[in-house]
């Protein structure tokens, strides 16, 4: 089982961008604890029989790499968990590519962003997505990839 984490713009700048809204965990301590999660439930699966699970991850500022992205994951990955960030709340060209693709995806937020600004209650990308995981500080990437697992593992 391949899963793609896309992350959008400024995510590169964890644990220096607003930590009191991010936290200090950098964009290393994301990608680790998200290997570590696909690790741990990896050894769940191979004592159950079932398939490994193996996680890619890219980041980009530009809205246009992050829809390449999203399209080259067409056959080649199972399921997408994505922090679109700052496109979000702007992006129809993201919600495009994850519908045109059809792979499950999980929309993940590092903030509660219901109890933000209200520009930030709109989500493009929702509608192409099985569940969002807001709020959860970097820890919302295991629960996404939870997610995906589970969801995944029903088809």
């Amino acid at each position: 089982m391949k899963i793609l984490v896309i992350d959008g713009p400024n995510i590169n700048m964890l644990g220096v961008r607003e930590p009191e809204i991010y936290g200090r965990d950098t964009y290393e301590d994301l990608v680790d604890m998200t290997r570590a999660k696909a690790r741990e439930i990896s050894a769940k699966n191979y004592e159950e029989g079932k398939d490994m699970v193996k996680v890619n991850f890219i980041q980009s500022n530009h809205e246009g790499e992050l829809v390449t992205a999203i399209q080259k994951a067409y056959g080649m990955y199972d399921g997408i968990i994505i922090n679109p960030a700052a496109y979000t709340h702007t992006s129809i060209a993201i919600l495009d590519a994850l519908k045109a693709v059809g792979i499950p995806a999980v929309e993940v937020h590092i903030s509660d962003v219901s109890s933000r600004e209200e520009w930030r209650q709109i989500s493009y990308v929702r509608e192409a997505c099985i569940a969002t995981v807001s709020g959860e500080g970097i820890a919302g990437y295991s629960h996404a990839l939870e997610i995906l697992v589970e969801n995944i593992g029903k088809k």
